[in-house]
């Protein structure tokens, strides 16, 4: 059985609470901007800093991403970045 393709809409976007696009569109990333989301470094970077690689982790102070929510962001970026 084949897996579903993940998308920006359905699958990655709801991930990010309301908070967390207001705190990061004050630095200019645009969580829930498809356009710029799907750029891929910014995916990218997004990434690092759900994961913990890059400092300071988000979303600020928690609740931090779990395993599975960092998978399927991670499969949508290995699966092309679908809208």
């Amino acid at each position: 059985m084949e897996k579903r393709a993940i998308s920006f809409a359905k699958d990655i976007r709801p991930l990010f609470r309301q908070i967390d696009l207001e705190h990061m569109s004050r630095m200019n990333v645009l969580l829930d901007d498809y356009t710029f989301m799907s750029d891929p470094g910014h995916a990218r970077a997004v990434y690092e800093y759900l994961d913990g690689t890059r400092q300071p982790q988000m979303p600020p102070g928690g609740p931090y991403w779990s395993e599975e929510q960092l998978n399927v962001y991670s499969e949508w970026i290995a699966g092309g970045r679908k809208p």
